[in-house]
């Protein structure tokens, strides 16, 4: 079949740029359809306070422009790197909006930025002469590339598709959608306003723009793809979405056995797979010592690695902690976030302090230590579209413990002793009650020492790879081609 020509765009792929799951899956993904033959580049902006020293970046244009909606111009710069020989990485930026913060998101002016990426990127796929058949579009960052083709910018490229991934719908813009008025949201239909009107351009919803326009939409797990068509979970565009889910659909995320690999992860404290998963208790030994923990092989280590927010669930750990630490395990907690979490979260490690450390930042370079070393993994999450974190853990051969949503329904199978089936231990309804029955659950069976190895042996041999979604990827990217422009 014909070799496919696909860009994609993401504000940040690792290792260039990453806060979070979508640098991976933009780096995983194109490197997943390069395998499968095809023709793929990537797009993301250059952070220019950022340090990219590693990355051997080369400046292949100096002197690109970028067009604003008021007819004056910003002139932009592209790098060149590689994700490997054969993928190509284009870092768009300029000294105006790229060049002066530090970060990469959290700032008023994000709409406007990512705007002048959004065009940026049009301007440079035309520069460099690629006549992409798709553009793929990562989360609401990239959400003007599908608005501007569909309205006439670009025409020369009348035969390219749009592909939009939802990868989490509540984020839509650079601002929380439910802080703006329901009388001055944006109904995705209006002119652009004034390019000073800076207030105007916070309110543009880039999400819902690209959903109207994209020739398909996705999203990173089949149960997060009929969620987002509920009130409960749609963030306000469920309408939206159900008048186009004839276009949508949902491809769970894989794992990058590459960079997620206990017998190769640098990160840890001993290595080990299946043939030496003994070694496997080292890691939980190092754990237990470095945050003062009583080393016992015996007392299940029960481990999070999450951002402290809502949404990863941390409202019910906070209410059930006592009784959650009363019981026989040890629990530790690793990443930043939330303040008043971060807060409560130290109290409760000062009054248990022989079962419960955490480490409050997060830190790229430790995190699959706390996946290696613990036993139970724990990831209780409100709503979790797709999630990395369950695979990771299956991988590295630490049972977990989810609440069925998302992409935690398409991938984990609740336990069953009595047969063996099951892969980890879900909880149906949001309730801190129901998780404190399902932990318990968990370490229950711990302590049956052969039955749970044969657990942890299930999860690891189980195969989460980049290989299959991105052969669903290329049958949606055909299926787009196929299909007449909406």
């Amino acid at each position: 079949m014909k070799r496919l020509s696909v860009v994609h765009v993401s504000s940040e792929v690792s290792p260039f740029t990453k806060t979070g799951g979508l640098g991976d899956v933009a780096r995983s993904l194109p490197r997943a359809l390069c395998d499968l033959g095809h023709d793929i580049n990537v797009f993301t902006p250059y952070y220019a306070k950022l340090d990219y020293s590693a990355h051997n970046l080369e400046e292949i244009v100096s002197d690109l422009e970028v067009a604003l909606p008021n007819g004056e111009s910003v002139t932009a710069k592209i790098w060149r790197g590689w994700l490997q020989p054969n993928l190509p990485v284009y870092l768009i930026g300029d000294d105006d909006y790229f060049g002066r913060r530090r970060g990469i998101y959290g700032d008023h002016e994000d709409n406007q930025r990512f705007y002048v990426f959004d065009v940026a990127v049009l301007a440079a796929i035309d520069r460099l002469g690629l006549g992409p058949d798709i553009i793929h579009c990562h989360d609401w960052h990239t959400g003007f590339i599908p608005y501007l083709l569909r309205n006439g910018y670009h025409s020369k490229y009348p035969n390219t598709r749009t592909v939009f991934t939802i990868h989490n719908l509540s984020f839509q813009f650079g601002h929380n959608w439910w802080e703006v008025s329901p009388d001055y949201r944006d109904n995705g239909r209006g002119a652009l306003p004034d390019w000073w009107d800076v207030e105007a351009w916070e309110k543009l919803n880039f999400a819902k723009r690209a959903i109207m326009a994209a020739d398909i939409i996705t999203t990173v797990s089949e149960q997060y793809a009929d969620e987002i068509l509920t009130k409960d979970f749609g963030e306000d565009l469920h309408r939206l979405l159900i008048n186009r889910r004839g276009h949508l659909f949902g491809i769970v995320n894989g794992l990058d056995y590459q960079d997620y690999n206990p017998a190769t992860d640098p990160g840890l404290a001993a290595n080990y797979d299946l043939e030496h998963l003994e070694r496997k208790g080292e890691n939980k030994r190092y754990l237990q010592r470095h945050y003062g923990l009583p080393e016992s092989s015996r007392t299940p280590l029960v481990g999070m690695v999450a951002r402290l927010s809502e949404q990863k669930g941390f409202d019910l750990i906070l209410e059930i902690i006592d009784s959650l630490l009363r019981l026989d395990l040890q629990l530790v907690i690793f990443g930043g976030g939330d303040a008043h979490y971060a807060q409560a979260i130290r109290r409760a490690s000062r009054r248990y302090r022989a079962r419960f450390a955490a480490h409050l930042e997060f830190d790229v370079e430790h995190a699959t230590l706390h996946y290696a070393g613990s036993d139970v993994f724990l990831m209780p999450s409100r709503f979790e579209p797709c999630g990395l974190g369950q695979l990771i853990s299956l991988r590295y051969g630490s049972v977990p413990v989810v609440h069925a949503t998302g992409g935690l329904v398409d991938t984990i199978e609740d336990y069953n002793p009595r047969t063996g089936k099951g892969n980890g231990f879900v909880f149906k309804a949001y309730d801190s009650r129901d998780l404190l029955m399902t932990i318990t659950r968990a370490v229950e069976n711990f302590k049956y020492q052969d039955a749970w190895r044969a657990l942890m042996e299930r999860g690891m041999r189980q195969s989460f790879s980049w290989a299959v979604p991105a052969k669903k990827y290329v049958a949606v990217y055909r299926k787009s081609l196929r299909q007449p422009l909406i």
